[in-house]
């Protein structure tokens, strides 16, 4: 019988090479027993052989950013041969793109009602808050009329010193 020391299984490479893993492997810090797939699309699109070469090229440090960009990239591979990750990227600028179509037609909606260009959206055109009209007492100043509610001979200005008997709204002609 075996002596019962800490078994190590082999790593996903070592696994899916169907070889000994034995210690100082290259892949066993980056693939994982318990990761085979990540190895299985890594060995798919670039080969063992690569990416040995790959890891023995890089400083320690670097190995495990590389084998991550790889994995990713693999990965995407798998999913669509053709474009890969560029694939992905060109779909999420799409969806960037709409989206900032989409913001930009709000913001624009949002500029025109803080205008009063159009009443907000499911209220009739008369309803809304006080629009600005041209004309009135006093020297032609903004005065304001609530839609829907119209003063029918004059416009009330938008003054605390308006006094009708004075003829304006700064108390002058």
């Amino acid at each position: 019988m075996a002596s019962s020391s800490s078994y190590n299984p082999p790593c996903a490479a070592c696994k899916f090479l169907r070889r000994k893993c034995m210690p100082g492997c290259i892949f066993a810090p980056y693939f994982p027993p318990e990761e085979p797939q990540k190895f299985a699309n890594v060995h798919k699109i670039f080969g063992a052989s690569n990416v040995t070469k790959l890891l023995n090229d890089l400083p320690p440090h670097q190995r495990e950013d590389a084998v991550n960009s790889l994995a990713y990239e693999a990965e995407a591979r798998v999913r669509d041969p053709v474009y890969g990750c560029v694939g992905a990227i060109s779909y999420l600028q799409r969806q960037v793109e709409r989206l900032q179509k989409e913001l930009d037609a709000a913001n624009a909606d949002l500029i025109r009602f803080a205008c009063n260009d159009i009443p907000p959206a499911g209220l009739p055109p008369a309803v809304g808050p006080p629009r600005p009209v041209d004309g009135g007492y006093g020297g032609g100043g903004r005065f304001y009329q609530t839609p829907g509610f119209p003063i029918p001979y004059h416009h009330v200005p938008w003054s605390d010193n308006y006094n009708p008997h004075e003829g304006g709204a700064d108390g002058g002609i």
